[in-house]
């Protein structure tokens, strides 16, 4: 059951691909009728187009509605946003603290200040 089932579905996924092989051998199948009741150029036997003026017109039609088709399931398809902004604001400048060296002595220390600074802290023993 497995089987039959894998080529059907092989079938199908193929069978847009094969679509064009099957007006082909349509064509060949009937190249006479074709080329005495179908063909445009058929009062002109000079040109020896026997049907394939019809082929080529048929071929194209069915490119165009894939074109078409295709175009059609681009333009429908949803967007998926991927990311998103972040509401998250981090603060880089620059916080001063004092530290002091010598008692007499007193200098400014430039630091950042983190976000998470408050959360993650060493244990302290």
């Amino acid at each position: 059951m497995r089987p039959l089932i894998s080529y059907i579905l092989l079938f199908a996924v193929l069978l847009p691909t094969l679509s064009p092989w099957g007006t082909i051998a349509y064509y060949h199948a009937n190249k006479d009728y074709i080329a005495k009741v179908l063909c445009e150029n058929r009062s002109r036997p000079e040109l020896h187009c026997d049907g394939t003026c019809y082929l080529a017109k048929k071929l194209k039609a069915q490119q165009d509605k894939q074109d078409k088709e295709t175009t059609e399931r681009v333009q429908n398809t949803p967007s998926i946003q991927l990311f998103c902004e972040s509401t998250c604001l981090f603060d880089f400048t620059p916080v001063s603290r004092f530290r002091t060296v010598a008692p007499f002595f007193t200098y400014v220390v430039a630091a950042f200040s983190r976000p998470l600074d408050g959360l993650f802290r060493p244990p302290r023993f």
